[in-house]
């Protein structure tokens, strides 16, 4: 396929000898779990993001997991009490709070953003309401001062799922100011999976946030629940980023703001050369708003436009072809019904996107989705 959806190996390329050269020092080093690599990683995200501690994990879906039983662990949740969520996102969102045996409440996304809808988030809210899960979705930023007063009114966390978004900015300031997504409320799930903006070359994930207690607690439950050696405060797991993926991130981390500028270079092109009244094109939103994880279009009959550019060599994905509460996996919610998150489940496709595109790339391939009849 000429244009494929996403290469890893030329999306890599631009580091290979440097990641290969620093891999061979942490083999050379000689210690691999929470070294020196997990520490530098650790202080720069916080450096990038403008929080006060980072904590690495094993991946992206166990960050959100410890975040929350961090949450528990302090009793400011417990088994029972509610999240809200978005109805539309990805069902690793909707995994951490039930496997923590919190109830998720599902909020429709806005037709603009495709993110939560805030101004739906209020009528949501429950005596059993600890928190509102705010997921960035595609790479764009979800903030805005009406989530944050009605937070505030009604005393509920705001918890980041920043899985798809390292280094989108808010224009409207974060709980302790800062404007990056993952410092923008009370603690943040990173992942830095492969296909990330900031991927890694296997899992790896992060807990972002400006509470110490939240980050002591977190880095106790990664590690069998143990902050002194053998001794066990918390029923923990296992989730420790290893030595090797953190030196990947912190080769690729210095190229991110670069990576995420030609990110944005692109989908303006995408935005300006497509011209087919049978597609709905994503909005950009505010200046920084968006780093363009994905290009995600619109298309009542998406099925046949991923048949059609798959033939013309053009690849695409689907994220995400069935939401959450229409999983086999929580049979317990099918029986909702949330039109909007339902829609998009199938209308949306992704584009090729990444920095090693062309501007000729992104021209053909929007060539060819405008002949699409």
């Amino acid at each position: 396929m000429k244009y494929p959806h996403l290469s890893l190996k030329r999306a890599n390329e631009p580091y290979m000898a440097e990641m290969k050269a620093v891999a061979a020092e942490v083999i050379e080093g000689g210690w691999y779990i929470r070294g020196k690599y997990v520490s530098q990683l650790e202080e720069l995200l916080c450096q990038h993001l403008g929080c006060r501690y980072a904590v690495a994990t094993g991946n992206g879906l166990d960050a959100l997991r410890l975040m929350l039983r961090a949450y528990i662990e302090r009793g400011v949740m417990q088994p029972g009490d509610e999240v809200i969520v978005p109805s539309n996102t990805y069902v690793a969102s909707v995994l951490a709070i039930t496997d923590n045996r919190l109830v998720p409440v599902f909020v429709e996304p806005s037709v603009d953003t495709y993110n939560l809808d805030t101004s739906l988030v209020e009528q949501a809210i429950t005596p059993r309401t600890r928190a509102i899960m705010v997921v960035h979705l595609y790479g764009r930023a979800c903030w805005d001062e009406t989530l944050k007063s009605v937070a505030a009114r009604h005393g509920l966390k705001i918890v980041e799922d920043n899985a798809q978004a390292f280094g989108a900015v808010s224009s409207v300031a974060g709980l302790q100011g800062s404007h990056h997504t993952g410092a923008l409320g009370d603690a943040a799930g990173e992942s830095f999976y492969p296909t990330k903006n900031l991927g890694a070359l296997g899992d790896a994930g992060a807990v972002t946030t400006d509470d110490r207690e939240v980050a002591d607690v977190v880095r106790a439950l990664g590690n069998y629940g143990s902050a002194v050696r053998y001794v066990n405060e918390y029923k923990g797991v296992n989730s420790r980023m290893d030595d090797l993926q953190a030196a990947f991130l912190l080769v690729k981390l210095k190229h991110l703001d670069e990576e995420n500028r030609r990110r944005v270079e692109i989908a303006r092109l995408y935005t300006e050369s497509i011209d087919n009244e049978r597609l709905i094109l994503p909005q950009a939103g505010e200046p920084g708003e968006h780093i363009w994880h994905q290009y995600v279009v619109r298309c009542t009959e998406r099925d046949r436009l991923m048949r059609y550019l798959e033939s013309q060599g053009v690849g695409s994905l689907i994220h995400y072809p069935i939401p959450p509460h229409k999983q086999q996996c929580y049979r317990e919610y099918n029986h909702l019904h949330l039109p909007l998150a339902e829609t998009l489940a199938h209308e949306v496709l992704s584009l090729p996107m990444s920095s090693y595109l062309t501007d000729d790339d992104v021209h053909e391939i929007a060539s060819i989705i405008n002949r699409f009849a």
